[in-house]
C-alpha cells in the first residue's frame, strides 16, 4: 500500500501539480486550502506525511503545523513554500518539520526531500541551507538587529490565530464563529494582542501580522514544482 499525503496549499492548480508529482509513489488522500481544514484532514486521516504550504488562509501553515505536532505528533512535515528567509525556516524547524523545500524546486528534489524525511531523516533546499549559513557568518561579523519575528514570542497560540483573522479581515463575529469562541473572548484576545504589539488600530494589527509572518507576501499561484525533464 502507498504512503498516504496530505497537501495543504490554497492554489488549487499548484494543488494539482504537486498531486501529479506524487502520485507514482504515493497516495495523496486529501488537498485541503487552508489551515483548519488542514488540521481537520491530518486528525481524520493521520497520513504519514503533511506537505504543507505557509501561506494558508484561516490559519497559517506554521500555526497549523504546532497544532498538527500537539494532536498527530507522528506525522511527518514538509514544508513547500515559496519563502526562503531564515526567519521562516528557522521556525518552522522549531515547530518541528522534518524538510523544508521550495516552489521553484524541481520534481525529483520533491520526491527526494519526502523520501528523505518518511525515512526518518531531514532535507532542506540548498538554496534555502546556503541562506542559513550566510546568515550565521553575518552574525559573527556584526551585531544583528533584532528580528520581525520578535515579538511573536510574546503571543500566544491562540493570539497568533486571533490575529491572523483580524488581518484577513474578519468581524469579531466571524473570528468567533471560527475559531469556536465567543464575540466577548475575541474582543478580549484583540485587547491583550493591541497591548502586547503597542498598536490601537486593525490596520496597525495587520501590518504587525504581515511582519510576523503571519501573513506572507502573496505568492505566484503558478509558482509549483517543475517536473525534471
Amino acid at each position: 500500500m502507498k504512503p498516504q499525503i496530505i497537501v495543504a496549499d490554497d492554489h488549487r492548480l499548484v494543488a494539482e501539480g504537486i498531486v501529479k508529482i506524487l502520485e507514482k509513489e504515493y497516495s495523496v488522500a486529501a488537498t485541503p486550502s487552508d489551515g483548519r481544514s488542514f488540521i481537520e484532514a491530518v486528525e481524520r486521516v493521520r497520513p504519514a506525511l503533511a506537505l504543507v504550504d505557509i501561506s494558508l488562509p484561516l490559519l497559517n501553515g506554521l500555526d497549523a503545523c504546532r497544532h498538527v505536532k500537539k494532536s498527530c505528533p507522528e506525522v511527518k512535515i514538509v514544508i513547500l513554500t515559496m519563502h526562503a528567509e531564515p526567519h521562516y525556516v528557522n521556525e518552522a524547524f522549531r515547530v518541528g518539520v522534518g524538510g523544508y523545500v521550495l516552489k521553484t524546486s524541481l520534481a525529483d528534489e520533491l520526491l527526494f526531500a519526502v523520501r528523505e524525511v518518511l525515512n526518518g531523516r531531514t532535507y532542506i533546499s540548498p538554496v534555502v541551507a546556503q541562506g542559513l549559513v550566510d546568515q550565521a557568518l553575518h552574525a559573527t561579523e556584526e551585531p544583528t538587529e533584532p528580528t520581525t519575528t520578535a515579538p511573536a514570542v510574546m503571543l500566544s497560540l491562540r493570539q497568533r490565530e486571533v490575529l491572523q483573522l483580524v488581518a484577513e479581515g474578519k468581524s469579531n463575529k466571524e473570528i468567533a464563529s471560527a475559531i469556536n469562541v465567543t464575540v466577548k473572548t475575541i474582543e478580549f484576545h484583540k485587547g491583550k494582542i493591541s497591548k502586547e504589539l503597542g498598536v490601537r488600530t486593525t490596520a496597525e494589527l495587520t501590518k504587525h501580522a504581515i511582519t510576523l509572518g503571519l501573513i506572507a507576501p502573496p505568492e505566484t499561484p503558478s509558482a509549483s514544482p517543475k517536473q525534471s525533464s
